[in-house]
């Protein structure tokens, strides 16, 4: 696109295209084919244009940042371009910089609006407190005007009654000030660290993401600390329920541990590729154990999801590019799920959340059934998805096109839809 700049910096300047091609040797008829993109250029010619438009000749042949191409790339995709009028993005930021900025700019904020519009959605929609105190909020309100619709429109209520009418009358209007105030409240704790509304869940992973999910105490060979007194010490905060879970966590962390320290699975992939099954073989450990290993070596950049065999999320380490729904139920579209309808097998494939600029990763996923030790007991199983993310440029493999929940995914002809999408646009 170096005729495309050369062109856009000429016009800027008020230069004909003739004067241009004059005042550097050649015919004007040349430069307007290189300023059609039909001739290359380069060499003593690039540096002669370059001069004569005072500029540098990188400001020439050097295209839009990647940056800057990445959005109107994203900006294409969401207004649904065709392919061939997607191509034109690094021409259009070649010739209009300014226009080309001020769309990306538009674009991100139509990203970040995206991003809380996921955040309230699933907060509105599925979160347990929120919705106890909204039922709280309507079921006083009602209380009160059932009360106040008696007293106005009967007047020969005997005074006994119109007192026991007004007692109640004050007391839920003071239960449903006090439910407001708490209401109030916890929408406004929600944006710090550990708020005493959280669910039990959200209190454990601001816990394991203020750790970086790596616990050194733990690893084989380590310290003395054990989990209780790791959960008695950081723990204290949290609600009872939120320390359960955390139990739990740490449990698993310190198996896992002991049947492959972190740090001869970072020994091995000195020599070895980040292939989870060739690695399992590698240390003879299960599947699962090493998809869970693999997530806790941060330069990896890697996500977890763990559900159990109702489906529901038990474990979530995010990755960049990638969101778990906190309260709503997932895609059943994840390659998570399917691993739970096949135990002992694993499953590989790459996918790409729908929505902002689709980011691609290799999802590898199994499930763990656990023993049965007695006589009609169902056995336990867990599904574990490894998310590793796809290497840039690669092309080679076919992308699944999956969602986060239906409520804010944006494919509208998916035939696992439970319900409509808010993101949906009238075009």
């Amino acid at each position: 696109m170096t005729g495309s700049r050369i062109r856009e910096r000429r016009v800027m300047q008020g230069l004909k295209q003739a004067d241009l091609a004059q005042s550097i040797g050649i015919s004007p008829s040349y430069l307007n084919l290189i300023e059609h993109n039909r001739r290359r250029i380069g060499g003593k010619l690039l540096l002669n244009i370059a001069a004569a438009l005072e500029v540098e000749p990188q400001a020439l042949t050097e295209g839009a940042e990647a940056g800057l191409m990445g959005i109107l790339e994203e900006a294409a995709l969401a207004a649904n371009l065709s392919a061939e009028d997607a191509s034109h993005a690094e021409a259009f930021a070649g010739r209009f910089p300014g226009w080309a900025e001020a769309l990306a700019v538009s674009q991100r904020r139509v990203a970040a609006l995206e991003r809380t519009v996921e955040t309230l959605s699933d907060r509105m929609a599925h979160d347990p407190h929120l919705a106890e105190s909204v039922h709280e909020l309507l079921t006083t309100a009602a209380a009160v005007r059932s009360t106040a619709e008696i007293l106005a429109g009967d007047d020969t209520l005997e005074r006994e009654w119109q007192d026991r009418f007004h007692a109640n009358l004050d007391s839920d209007s003071d239960r449903l000030a006090r439910s407001a105030q708490t209401f109030v409240r916890y929408l406004e704790q929600a944006k710090g660290p550990v708020a005493a509304g959280n669910a039990p869940q959200e209190e454990v992973e601001q816990y394991l993401e203020a750790h970086n999910f790596r616990f050194p105490e733990l690893e084989s060979g380590g310290g003395t600390t054990t989990v209780a007194e790791l959960v008695a010490d950081d723990g204290a905060e949290m609600s009872e329920a939120a320390r359960f879970i955390l139990q739990n966590v740490l449990d698993q962390t310190q198996q896992d541990a002991r049947a492959l320290p972190i740090r001869a699975l970072e020994d091995a992939l000195l020599s070895q590729p980040v292939e989870p099954v060739t690695l399992a073989h590698h240390f003879s450990v299960p599947v699962g154990l090493m998809l869970r290993r693999l997530a806790a070596l941060p330069e990896l950049g890697a996500g977890l999801v763990v559900c159990d065999r109702s489906g529901t999320v038990i474990f979530r380490k995010s990755a960049d590019g990638f969101s778990v729904p906190r309260y709503d139920s997932c895609c059943p579209l994840w390659p998570l799920f399917a691993a739970l309808g096949a135990p002992g097998t694993v499953l590989r494939e790459r996918i790409g959340q729908l929505g902002r600029g689709q980011v691609q990763f290799d999802a590898f996923a199994t499930a763990e059934v656990s023993t049965v030790s007695a006589y009609n007991t169902p056995a336990l199983a867990r599904g574990v998805m490894l998310l590793l993310p796809a290497p840039a440029g690669d092309t080679s493999e076919t992308v699944r096109a999956v969602g986060a929940t239906c409520r804010i995914c944006p494919q509208e002809s998916c035939s696992a839809r439970r319900e409509p999408s808010i993101m949906k646009v009238d075009r």
